[in-house]
């Protein structure tokens, strides 16, 4: 184990988890698609992951990976960014849960 600022550790500092529901997840593909294409080079996320939960069908959990909270907000601030929320909430069969979390320590094995 080791804290994330030990030793300049390229992993996130800050992520964000977003659970949400839908029966039209293709469709959330394709507007997180554009998204990319329209913020290369502008957006600050260094990794996300788009899970699907295998135990709730159509539950799926988007992580996206920031350097640092600061970073995030940035993302946050980008007109893009609350375009594809907008989109994406109204692809949803609810609204999402929102998870924001600093990166206390990573492990690897």
């Amino acid at each position: 184990m080791r804290p994330v600022d030990e030793g300049g550790d390229p992993m996130a500092k800050f992520v964000q988890i977003i659970e949400y529901q839908t029966s039209k997840f293709d469709e959330m593909q394709k507007a997180a698609d554009e998204y990319r294409a329209a913020t290369e080079g502008r957006r600050t996320v260094g990794r996300v992951a788009v899970c699907a939960d295998r135990d709730r069908p159509g539950t799926y959990v988007t992580i996206a990976e920031f350097p640092s909270y600061e970073e995030a907000m940035k993302n946050n601030d980008l007109p893009e960014t609350a375009e594809l929320a907008g989109k994406m909430q109204s692809l949803a069969d609810g609204p999402p849960a929102f998870r924001n979390l600093d990166v206390e320590q990573i492990e690897e094995f």
